[in-house]
């Protein structure tokens, strides 16, 4: 039995990044698990430039599976044509240049490139991984990336995609994960109630998730 480990929204948390690793290892019998993060790294929390180098640098043992996020994606549009600079500062980048020493160009291009290059979305035997969801009514390869990146399903939706289920984060909920039939919201506003929650999904059994491990931090001031 292998098992597929899922960690949402980090938004600059390294210290529940590298906690939650720490109890996914922990509990991780099996070389053939998966770790899939689903986005959203940089922005708002202290830490962004130690949560890309940790993620860059791989695990050990485990296999891992990044997907890019709309923050992601908004700090590569920025640092590329200062038109959205402004933008992205106001949603959170001010986090991310002070984590860098305050001045845009300290940004290595290497760490712009692992974000850009980095994939929409992931589909196993069971389940579909993504950072916001998916159109129901579109199949998997036309599907745009602002739906990818950016939609949020409304309130009590509980369909996933075809067979699949659907394991998304993007639309925080701090007092969730919220779990439906067809799909999982994992996000719980880490960064900020320093409450993140890895989804632990059975890759031979259908649906959500089997376990959840729940990494306690302190919350954000403010």
């Amino acid at each position: 039995m292998s098992s597929t480990f899922v960690i949402p929204d980090i938004h600059g948390r390294l210290d529940l990044l590298d906690s939650g690793l720490a109890e996914i290892a922990a509990r991780s019998a099996n070389r053939r698990d998966t770790v899939v993060t689903i986005g959203d790294y940089v922005d708002k929390g202290p830490a962004s430039k130690g949560v890309i180098e940790r993620l860059r640098s791989g695990l050990d043992g485990l296999e891992l599976i990044a997907l890019k996020g709309n923050h992601d994606a908004m700090m590569v549009g920025a640092l590329r044509n200062g038109s959205n600079m402004d933008d992205w500062l106001a949603k959170g980048g001010d986090a991310v240049l002070a984590s860098y020493g305050g001045d845009p160009a300290n940004v290595p291009p290497a760490d712009t490139d692992w974000l850009d290059r980095l994939r929409l979305f992931h589909v196993d035997r069971h389940r579909l991984y993504v950072h916001a969801g998916v159109d129901p009514a579109t199949p998997l390869e036309r599907q745009s990336e602002e739906t990818l990146l950016w939609k949020r399903y409304p309130k009590g939706y509980s369909e996933g995609f075809g067979k699949l289920h659907v394991v998304h984060g993007h639309d925080n909920h701090p007092d969730g994960p919220l779990l439906y039939q067809g799909r999982t919201n994992l996000d719980t506003l880490a960064w900020r109630t320093g409450r993140l929650t890895i989804g632990v999904f059975d890759d031979d059994r259908p649906g959500g998730p089997v376990d959840l491990i729940i990494v306690k931090g302190v919350p954000a001031a403010g």
